[in-house]
């Protein structure tokens, strides 16, 4: 994405979502610590991690479970030598092994029950044990709860009163028609624009065209986010534009004409003013509850087919910590869902969707939405999440080039959580948004055949777990003006995934040397419960026992096949074949002739810094960045490999590699920098840059 659209989304990550992301990170590793705090009867200690190699992110929930604590300092040693590179929600110092986290200013105070949560990310080498005992302001875990004291302060956040369901709950089956809605897709960055018009962010204006060849995709719902902060006016009556709800209504209708299932919500409302509720709870709620006020009354008569979304990732500022998120979150979805119900016609019965807070699927975030729900006492409530992978993968940062065992794990885990808390319960659950972070840039962020095998598992896991999933679309991936997919591929891998499993293989590249001798190359076939049925190049089938050979899962492509195949070697694809499965769509192969890349001295600045570069065939996958000491350059200093796009990016055709201005943001001025670019031949050059001012060297030695 370019210009506004690009920018205002990309915010919105780091504004909301980055926080989330971080968070899905986090695999509980199911430790619980006992400790006893100065004016604190007893409380405990969760301590989880998620980790990659030399990295890693840890989550850490202190609740006290006795007199309410007014500042607090939680203490501890790291087992293993880790370090702490950068903290949220907290201030993290360390001298050796010897960790100090203290409160920040809006968590100071946790009540009876109550609980805070920071997190930070560390680096590790050799071993990440966990600490095996904490310190509350300074008292040791005793593993018993002492006797009370008088509170030092009053608890700050009041107990939750929720007035009941104005109706009766209504009957219906929400897991059927949730089932019914898969699968689903996002009109993104249209009507969620912040700005004018749906046109805001670069899309076209909505067509019943547009709509009608969405649903000819195959896909049996559609999210229409919607931003009505720019579209009402001022209190007390914020009187929504009769123009924008009309156009809204318009778009609706075509929908349902359509057939689909569809979603309405508030959108990026959720942070540019829902989330000042900590300090603003009355003028929010008077606010929120008079767009939906004016909402369900315009579509109160509208088909079933038609629910609405309280509101999207639902985040809040300067709150007191997780427990007062959860509680101002309960209070907007049992006043949207009081709201709602009274209004009458097919809004009694309507579907509404209600989500976690950040749409995030860790259990806290999971059971505080079940609470919500269970106590509303409605059959015809959905719960909602995001998911958009793990974040290493996501991004491409921190080495996290490949769907490989951790991020299959990540998700997993999330769908897991999601199901055990409701989908057993009879609550059915949407995951309103999926994706991958990178595609906010671009689809090329994560390498092609790595993308398709996280789609390709997502889509399988998803059905095993019975989520309907909604694929956000920004307009990066269906051309709203063509209507072609700008990647069929990956579209093609989508749509496979929603009824059935594709084989797929480690890689979707053979290189091959541009000189020399060439060998035999194999591949480790993923066959994921299907059979392996034969190579193909166009209407060709390749011989085997000839062209190449299957022991279990390795797939060897002989060295006479490949000398054929790469004709006169020249760089890049010269070929590409398809390994076909009994079932799901073919995995293409693509055979390579390369030469290690070459890269050249270069000058610059650092809002302007290019490395002409040979690529040679080969193609880049990632690139580290440390000091002369092997300490870690650039952004994101807890690793040693740099954020793809953000920090550098490959440009074949323009034979360079640039160097973006927020790398050398964070680069030491006169400091020797050595970078190691890594590419998919398994290639690695070096190069060196040095800053002075704003002026840049790069030399090859």
């Amino acid at each position: 994405m370019a210009g506004t659209r690009g920018t205002t989304r990309r915010t919105r990550w780091r504004l909301g979502m980055f926080t989330g992301a971080l968070t899905m990170l986090l695999v509980s590793l199911g430790m619980t610590f006992a400790v006893s705090a100065h004016a604190a009867a007893g409380c405990k200690v969760d301590y989880s991690t998620n980790q990659w190699p030399g990295g890693f992110t840890a989550n850490v929930t202190v609740t006290n479970l006795g007199d309410p604590v007014n500042g607090w300092r939680l203490t501890w040693a790291f087992p293993s030598g880790q370090q702490v590179a950068q903290a949220w929600n907290a201030t993290v110092t360390a001298t050796g092994a010897n960790v100090t986290a203290t409160n920040v200013g809006y968590n100071a105070a946790i009540g009876t029950n109550g609980t805070a949560s920071f997190g930070f990310n560390g680096s590790w080498t050799g071993a990440n044990n966990a600490p095996t005992s904490f310190a509350l302001n300074g008292v040791t875990c005793t593993g018993s709860v002492g006797p009370t004291t008088p509170p030092t302060t009053p608890p700050t956040t009041p107990p939750v009163t929720t007035p009941p369901p104005t109706t009766p709950p209504p009957a219906g089956d929400a897991m059927a028609y949730v089932a019914a809605m898969q699968p689903g897709w996002n009109l993104g960055n249209t009507f969620d624009a912040v700005g004018a018009d749906e046109t805001a962010w670069g899309n076209p204006r909505v067509t019943q065209a547009q709509l009608d060849n969405i649903r000819a995709q195959g896909f049996n719902s559609i999210r229409i986010p919607i931003t009505w902060s720019n579209h009402h006016g001022p209190a007390p009556t914020y009187t929504i534009d009769p123009a924008w709800l009309n156009r809204i209504k318009e778009v609706v209708g075509w929908a349902l004409d359509d057939g689909f299932y569809v979603m309405i919500n508030l959108h990026h409302d959720s942070w540019q003013w829902i989330n000042t509720m900590p300090t603003d709870r009355t003028t929010v709620l008077n606010r929120y509850n008079a767009l939906w006020t004016q909402i369900s009354a315009a579509f109160k008569d509208h088909s079933p087919k038609l629910h609405f979304e309280s509101v999207n990732e639902p985040q809040f500022a300067n709150s007191s910590g997780d427990a007062q998120n959860a509680q101002l979150l309960n209070e907007l979805n049992t006043s949207f869902h009081r709201i709602v119900r009274a209004s009458g016609g097919g809004n009694a019965t309507r579907m509404l969707v209600l989500p976690t807070v950040y749409t995030q699927t860790d259990q806290a975030r999971a059971d505080e939405l079940l609470a919500t729900i269970t106590q509303l006492n409605d059959r015809n409530l959905i719960a909602t999440v995001h998911f958009y992978g793990y974040w290493p993968f996501s991004v491409n940062v921190a080495g996290g080039t490949r769907f490989d065992a951790t991020t299959q794990k990540d998700l997993t885990d999330q769908f897991d959580r999601v199901y055990n808390t409701f989908v057993t319960r009879n609550i059915p659950v949407i995951v309103g948004e999926y994706g991958l972070l990178g595609f906010d840039r671009h689809t090329g962020t994560i390498q092609q055949g790595e993308k398709l095998k996280f789609f390709e598992f997502l889509g399988h896991y998803a059905k095993q777990r019975r989520l309907t999933t909604q694929l956000w679309d920004n307009g990066q991936h269906f051309n709203r003006t063509t209507f072609q997919w700008r990647d069929p591929e990956l579209w093609a891998q989508i749509k496979s995934s929603w009824t059935t499993r594709s084989g797929t293989a480690s890689s979707d590249q053979v290189y091959v040397p541009r000189t020399g001798t060439i060998t035999a190359k194999s591949l480790t076939l993923n066959l994921n419960g299907t059979t392996f049925q034969g190579l193909r190049q166009g209407t060709t089938n390749l011989v085997q026992g000839t062209d190449y050979t299957v022991s279990g899962s390795q797939l060897t492509l002989t060295a006479s096949a490949l000398t054929r195949l790469v004709g006169n070697r020249a760089y890049g694809v010269n070929a590409s074949l398809q390994a076909r499965f009994s079932t799901g769509v073919p995995w293409r192969i693509d055979i390579i002739s390369h030469d290690p890349p070459v890269l050249s001295n270069a000058t610059g600045t650092t809002a302007a810094f290019a490395i002409p570069t040979q690529f040679r065939g080969d193609q880049l996958a990632t690139m580290e960045a440390k000091y002369a000491d092997g300490s870690n350059a650039g952004p994101h200093n807890w690793t040693s490999f740099k954020e793809f796009d953000v920090t550098f990016a490959p440009d074949y055709t323009g034979n360079r590699i640039t160097l973006t201005e927020t790398f050398f943001g964070e680069v030491n001025d006169g400091a020797r920098v050595t970078l190691t670019f890594h590419f998919w031949s398994g290639a690695t050059v070096t190069y060196h840059v040095t800053k002075s001012g704003s002026s840049v060297t790069g030399t090859t030695s």
